[in-house]
């Protein structure tokens, strides 16, 4: 991995509002931590170990959305009986699932759990967001092909 490579890693992070990324390699492991108008970058070398591949490393803090569905949290006072419906990964969200295909949701839907909401891509892996309720989307909270962080509300739901 050259500076070029990590420099364009830094700037694809600060930009994804992401708040820490760790990558490693199998000689060099690499931290990013952004926030407050600043960017931290840590690296570290080691010796080379013998592998038949490269093995590449993430770990955010959440898991891949195909081992934990999207946690639904209740939504804050001011939007009172509304759960939401927020991101289990960091990567960027899709309301589509292909850009000649429709959304797969609208304000106004009617949702089941285990519907597909939206996609969102981490690391060139599409990752469908299941609901995890039933109800009525009310607001999508996030912008076609916007970056989102882990935890990010993406949808409001009226469960009744």
């Amino acid at each position: 991995m050259d500076i070029k490579e990590i420099q364009n890693l830094i700037k694809f992070v600060a930009k994804s509002g992401a708040s820490e990324v760790k990558l490693e390699m199998e000689d060099i492991k690499i931290t990013i931590k952004t926030g407050s108008g600043f960017t931290e970058t840590t690296y570290v070398q080691s010796a080379p170990v013998q592998q038949s591949a490269p093995q590449v490393v993430v770990t955010p803090t959440a898991q891949p959305a195909s081992e934990t569905p999207a946690p639904v949290v209740k939504a804050a006072e001011n939007a009172g009986n509304y759960i939401t419906i927020k991101s289990p990964i960091i990567g960027t969200f899709y309301r589509k699932p292909s850009p000649d295909k429709s959304n797969f949701v609208e304000v106004g839907s009617e949702i089941s759990a285990g519907d597909v909401v939206c996609v969102i891509e981490a690391m060139k892996l599409f990752n469908e967001i299941e609901s995890e309720i039933s109800g009525k989307v009310v607001k999508i909270l996030v912008d076609n092909a916007s970056p989102v962080e882990y935890d990010q509300p993406l949808f409001l739901v009226d469960p009744s």
